[in-house]
């Protein structure tokens, strides 16, 4: 989400996040969410880990909730570093030590925004066009239809 929001910032103002740490969509917590300025947009932006509280803010969408912009929705408890591969009920204290060597990485690396990424600016170029053009969308959207799963 955090780095949605530094590129995010960059399309819609021209400009690089001058802060580049968004606190309130980091951390271990189920559920966070944030509201965040850019010029005159705000967005509402919200991040829940576990499927659980997935489906419980899917269903406050649903129900007409329409004031987040971007969900990111990770299934593991915490994301990947509480989990993808990680031994089940693991140390809360290692996850916590995975975490904050993440934000550590991230506060050292040279480049910190997607969008200055070369490798992604390769893909752009190579691949997907611009950001939110055609051929971007038609890769790396999804549409999702009902369909019966019963074997």
């Amino acid at each position: 989400m955090e780095a949605a929001l530094r590129t995010a910032h960059w399309l819609v103002t021209g400009r690089e996040m001058y802060h580049l740490t968004i606190g309130a969509v980091r951390g271990l917590e189920g559920v966070k969410e944030a509201r965040v300025k850019l010029d005159d947009v705000e967005l509402g932006v919200a991040v829940v880990s576990g499927l659980g509280r997935a489906r419980r803010l899917l269903e406050e969408v649903r129900a007409g909730r329409d004031d987040l912009h971007f969900i990111e929705v990770m299934t593991c408890p915490g994301g990947c570093v509480g989990g993808g591969g990680q031994p089940l009920r693991a140390d809360p204290g290692a996850v916590k030590s995975r975490l904050e060597s993440l934000y550590h990485i991230d506060r050292s690396e040279p480049v910190r925004l997607s969008h200055r990424n070369r490798y992604v600016q390769e893909l752009y170029d190579e691949v997907l066009g611009e950001p939110l053009g055609a051929r971007s969308h038609e890769l790396l959207h999804t549409h999702y239809q009902a369909r019966d799963t019963a074997v």
